[in-house]
């Protein structure tokens, strides 16, 4: 229908006849629902303007702040077979206290008296290293002494070749001296003979100056025998000398391949003294690995391995144990999209499971049982979950964490932005944008000292 006709047309005035609308209108709790809606509306437009702290949110645990403070496991360096533990689960130990006694199961280290007699092969080669040095000593004493004596074998042979020249010069003079009176002899007898011929001299005195003459040329025959024997010990002498230097290097060569063997020998045992000590010293830890001991103080929370005669290979873990003394922290996770927004050193609220707490995330300061954080660790990978690693220490301005908070227990945070009105949160949140970068007034005072 269109009610395009008057006469159909109902009017607010014909509707006051009726009993039931004029009651309507005159109920009381309509007029008070009616206020209550403006109150809650005005109520609701002023808190639209009310202060809201943006904030990202994440999911953690409690852990320690170093990481020699966390539970770690207690692992065999070498295999063995498990032969006596001396504590059980929840024991306190202290750095150095015994914890499992295993034996060996390598046939070569099953000797019982590897050390001793490995140390006793150390003792014979050093042994063996100070002979060859006496030797080696020895050597180098006889070859000075080859050489002072082969210094006065050449200087004694030196000596007989001055002595030859001398000898040759000598000789040569008296061959001359012959000569000459060989000379004299001949003409005394070849005057001798004319005279004779004129009869001036008598034959007796030809006979003598014969003789004379005759006893002058053997003379010179004796007198140059005497002088190439003088020349052939010159020669001899001069042969002498190759001779002695020959030899002499000879025995000094000699010595000196014995000295280098000796030496060769003593650097070769010198490398097995070495060898062996490493040997006696990797011996000697390897015996104190038999027992495995504590790195520090802490409670044995989990023994991984049980029984007698078990065998264990290298690095196994053998027990858990969880430091006694540590600075407790809380690793958060947070998504890639807020890791730009989040820096070293702001603040951050976390409240811990089990924990009476009743949370405000846009109103921090209206929050119970939330304790204050710092952010000192901002893992720069992406974690296997698809989200960045952070890590979080206690507030020092801010009031103590609880002492009864364990180590592995759940935490949640919330890392406190920039201070906005609820409505433009309201509108950041219903168009997806991301939260107001915020920085920190200590980081603010960085970059102004930078500036």
């Amino acid at each position: 229908m269109l009610n395009i006709s008057d006469n159909n047309k109902q009017t607010a005035t014909n509707l006051q006849r009726y009993k039931t609308v004029r009651d309507l209108e005159t109920r009381p709790h309509y007029k008070i629902l009616n206020k209550i809606i403006t109150i809650v509306s005005i109520l609701g437009l002023i808190s639209l303007f009310l202060p809201w702290t943006q904030n990202i949110s994440g999911k953690g645990s409690v852990t320690t702040l170093k990481p020699n403070q966390r539970p770690q496991s207690i692992q065999s360096v070498i295999s063995g077979r498990i032969e006596k533990w001396y504590v059980q689960e929840g024991d306190f130990v202290k750095k150095g206290d015994t914890i499992l006694f295993i034996s060996e199961i390598k046939e070569d280290y099953m000797d019982s008296n590897l050390v001793r007699n490995t140390k006793n092969q150390v003792n014979a080669k050093k042994n063996a290293m100070a002979s060859y040095d006496s030797k080696v000593g020895a050597l180098s004493n006889q070859m000075q002494s080859i050489t002072s004596e082969r210094k006065l074998k050449l200087e004694q042979a030196e000596n007989k070749i001055k002595q030859s020249r001398f000898k040759i010069k000598s000789d040569s003079i008296d061959l001359v001296a012959i000569k000459t009176q060989l000379k004299i002899a001949q003409t005394q007898y070849n005057r001798a003979i004319q005279l004779q011929s004129e009869g001036l001299k008598p034959l007796t005195d030809v006979e003598e100056k014969r003789l004379k003459l005759q006893e002058s040329e053997a003379k010179i025959i004796t007198q140059e025998n005497k002088l190439l024997t003088s020349k052939n010990d010159l020669i001899n002498s001069q042969l002498e000398i190759s001779r002695i230097s020959a030899e002499y290097s000879e025995k000094l060569s000699k010595a000196q391949s014995d000295q280098y063997t000796a030496m060769s020998s003593q650097y070769d045992t010198e490398a097995q003294v070495s060898k062996l000590e490493n040997q006696h010293a990797n011996y000697s830890i390897r015996n104190d690995m038999y027992y495995i001991k504590a790195v520090q103080d802490g409670y044995i929370n989990r023994a991984l391995q049980a029984g007698i005669g078990e065998t264990i290979k290298e690095g196994t873990p053998i027990a858990t144990i969880m430091p006694s003394q540590y600075d407790i922290a809380v690793e958060t996770y947070v998504n890639p999209l807020d890791l730009p927004l989040i820096s070293k050193g702001a603040k951050v609220r976390v409240w811990f499971d089990g924990w009476p707490t009743i949370v405000f995330s846009g109103w921090p300061d209206m929050s119970y049982g939330t304790f204050g954080g710092q952010i000192v660790a901002i893992e720069n990978f992406i974690s296997e979950n698809g989200k960045f690693r952070v890590l979080i220490a206690p507030d020092p301005e801010d009031i103590k964490w609880p002492k009864q908070l364990s180590i592995g227990s759940g935490a949640q945070t919330i890392a406190l932005l920039k201070t906005v009105p609820v409505w433009f949160e309201i509108w950041r949140t219903l168009n997806g944008f991301p939260p107001d970068y915020y920085q920190t007034q200590t980081g603010a005072k960085t970059s102004k000292a930078k500036k």
